[in-house]
């Protein structure tokens, strides 16, 4: 880790956190100072600028984020890295919000603290003031968890270089995204991104597309015409869905991605341009090239920086952040009134499956908007692709055993306690904003009918053993 004079400040009120992250901190030949609260922090005699802040959210007193916005109101420039608890998925967006720098879920990797403490450092002093507040919808990718991290990490590491990418992932996880993110800060956004929808360009014209034509080259060339290839000189051209060149074609394409140079259809002339290359595909490329319907060299040649698009269901712990940054966005799009995402909504996108990705979780939140009417949004879902609770899965002990499956007799307790637990939560409000019906994310009418299906009265007041 680089050495930085500027000591890391750690704030957090859990001691056994706090010596932790200063052991690990140290070890790397930094310099530290503890603190168990911000007012303490804010206290500090003859304070010296911090180089980053290790700062937990959810702090006794004056909150981490109320810091944080102290600092802003004071003019201290701080990279910070927010600590959250467990699963804290709200204080989590707060946290992003407020101009978080990074901010790891506890128990968190101590390599990702690292990763994220270092680049903190470099980008201060190299890299220009990322850590002031912004929106963390500042630009199109947006997530919070591990997946996105990763994510991130490789698209900041590839895109000052000129290498060509591969990104790989399920139709909808979006590639595109990806490959604008990276051509946005690599030395070459200030020229073209020229995107190649590969699987909607007709066969005969792949080469014209590519590398353009001359007058008369084939019947209904009247003019000459730059292709893609051209049309991208000096800065990126993205190949997207590379999977479907067909393979005739495909040793013409590998002559100019290696050697930069190629003919238009029907001219001598051979052109040079100076290219970066970004290819994505929802295919196994080695597997097509391995069964002979993708060239093996021509897959090596793109498959120099390869990048994982991961799907949906794998990225659970960045579904409210999308969801908010969608209903936001079709608010604006769609010109309605901002319907209100309840938890009991988060619950249900987070426990679908996503087939389709983020553009299905698009869909589904554009078609609830137009539903609500400015109300509290509700997701009709397929229960045929449910998966398994996330929360389940994230909290629950390696060493609980789950029962194979549930009796129809289980089920109906099950049902009934939960249902029980949520009308004394809401002191047996049904309706209405945080009402027991929004948080099941039912009709209040069909919460009434289960109500009296179930024989529960007001005096019920715990749950059954």
């Amino acid at each position: 880790m680089k050495k930085i004079d500027a000591p890391i400040c750690i704030v957090d009120d859990d001691s056994s956190i706090r010596e932790s992250v200063e052991r690990l901190l140290r070890a790397e030949g930094l310099r530290v100072e503890t603190f168990c609260s911000a007012r303490e922090y804010l206290a500090r005699t003859k304070p010296e600028p911090a180089g980053c802040l290790v700062l937990d959210v959810d702090l006794p007193g004056l909150s981490g984020l109320e810091l944080q916005r102290e600092l802003v109101r004071t003019g201290a420039s701080i990279p910070i890295v927010f600590l959250t608890g467990h699963g804290d998925i709200p204080m989590s967006v707060r946290a992003i919000k407020a101009g978080a720098f990074e901010f790891l879920t506890k128990p968190f990797d101590p390599d990702d603290l690292l990763d994220a403490v270092q680049e903190s450092l470099l980008t201060r002093e190299y890299g220009g003031p990322r850590w002031e507040p912004a929106s963390p919808h500042s630009n199109e990718i947006v997530g919070v968890g591990s997946a996105y991290r990763t994510l991130i990490r490789q698209i900041k590491m590839v895109a000052p270089t000129d290498s060509t990418v591969l990104i790989q992932g399920e139709t909808g996880t979006g590639k595109e995204l990806v490959a604008r993110e990276i051509h946005k800060i690599s030395r070459r956004n200030e020229k073209a991104l020229v995107q190649v929808n590969c699987a909607s360009i007709p066969k005969e014209l792949y080469e014209s597309e590519f590398f353009g034509h001359v007058r008369g080259a084939f019947t209904g060339a009247i003019k000459d015409r730059m292709g893609r290839f051209e049309a991208a000189h000096g800065g990126t051209l993205f190949l997207d869905e590379i999977g479907e060149i067909p393979l005739e074609l495909q040793s013409k394409l590998l002559r100019a991605l290696q050697e930069k140079q190629f003919e238009r259809v029907g001219d001598e002339r051979t052109r040079r341009v100076d290219v970066r290359i970004i290819a994505a595909t929802n295919r196994d490329l080695k597997a097509e090239a391995a069964a002979g319907r993708f060239r093996e060299d021509l897959y090596y040649r793109l498959n120099v920086f390869p990048v994982q698009a991961a799907p949906l269901r794998e990225r659970r712990e960045d579904i409210p952040l999308l969801a908010r940054y969608f209903v936001d966005l079709l608010g604006k799009e769609l010109k309605c009134a901002k319907p209100r995402l309840t938890e009991a909504g988060v619950a249900t996108l987070q426990d679908y499956d996503w087939p389709g990705n983020i553009r299905e979780l698009r869909n589904v939140i554009e078609r609830a908007m137009i539903v609500a009417q400015g109300k509290a949004l509700e997701f009709n879902l397929p229960t045929t692709v449910i998966a398994p609770s996330f929360f389940d899965r994230r909290f629950k002990s390696k060493e609980t055993v789950e029962p194979e499956f549930l009796t129809e007799p289980e089920i109906q307790r099950r049902e009934r306690d939960n249902l029980r637990v949520v009308l004394n939560k809401t002191g047996w409000r049904i309706g209405g904003a945080d009402g027991a019906a929004e948080l099941l994310g039912v009709k209040p009418t069909t919460l009434i009918s289960r109500i009296k299906k179930m024989g529960l009265k007001r005096e019920d007041a715990a749950p059954s053993g």
